[in-house]
């Protein structure tokens, strides 16, 4: 099964399939939001929206480990995320899709693992699963690579901060890239995100940042958005034997 985390503006995607069921899983970190199953070009999929309906939870107040967990139940081995950015590159525009490669963490409040009670060092080399960035990539709709600078939230980034996150090699700013990628490595499930930029940060946007523009942009290119999500889905293997299946491997100390 092919999870599917939907951000802002992709939750349409549920209505270009056949839809069987829908189920709120309770798990040991609280009951998930209404997770939608459905049938794609022959793959069985899972959609959960990350903000719960209605976009209720903000960014720092999403329960990302009841998301995961409740994914891994259902039988989900990959997982396609969307996330809303801001791009820290002029190069990257509003509207462009970009598959990031890489992360940097600046959140600081968050439940971040599964493993409070063991300790646990599950490897990040690659942090995004390098098959579902290939599927994503396919399509020439998706720019293929950047460094994704996830921050806490729920307010914008100061232009001192942006100047930073460029310094460090960040090309991409948002609020809910982490701590999925980390929690997905940590129940051994392959994860990519596709994401859309929906304006420049602070400092290098011309006008000052509302959510507003965020929400205008992402209308204007939420089919392309799911068409290369559903271009990826056609593509994955229905069988995945990527690192990402084995990430606890050599992981847990108690092992050792």
């Amino acid at each position: 099964m092919i999870g599917i985390i939907g951000g802002t503006g992709v939750y349409e995607i549920v209505h270009h399939g056949r839809i069987k069921s829908r189920k709120t899983i309770r798990t040991p970190y609280g009951e998930s939001p209404e997770i939608s199953l459905f049938r794609l070009h022959d793959r069985e999929v899972a959609f959960i929206p990350r903000h719960s309906p209605g976009h209720d939870s903000p960014p720092h107040m999403v329960n990302y480990r009841a998301n995961i967990w409740a994914l891994k139940e259902l039988g989900v081995r990959q997982i396609i995320a969307t996330n809303a950015v801001g791009s820290l590159d002029r190069n990257i525009k509003p509207g462009d899709l970009v598959v990031p490669h890489d992360f940097i963490d600046f959140t600081y409040s968050r439940p971040s693992t599964f493993y409070d009670e063991r300790t646990v060092h599950v490897d990040m080399t690659e942090p995004y699963c390098s098959d579902i960035r290939s599927a994503l990539t396919a399509s020439s709709a998706a720019i293929d690579g950047g460094v994704y600078v996830c921050t806490e939230g729920p307010r914008f980034e100061t232009p001192a901060e942006i100047k930073m996150f460029q310094v460090l090699g960040g090309t991409l700013v948002g609020m809910t890239g982490i701590p999925e990628a980390v929690l997905a490595r940590e129940l051994e499930m392959c994860y990519a995100s596709i994401c859309l930029v929906s304006n420049y940060a602070a400092s290098i946007s011309p006008t000052r940042l509302t959510i507003k523009e965020v929400f205008e942009v992402m209308e204007k290119r939420k089919e392309d958005l799911v068409g290369v999500i559903e271009d990826a889905v056609k593509r994955l293997d229905h069988d995945p034997s990527c690192p990402c299946q084995n990430a606890l491997e050599g992981a847990d100390v108690d092992e050792v």
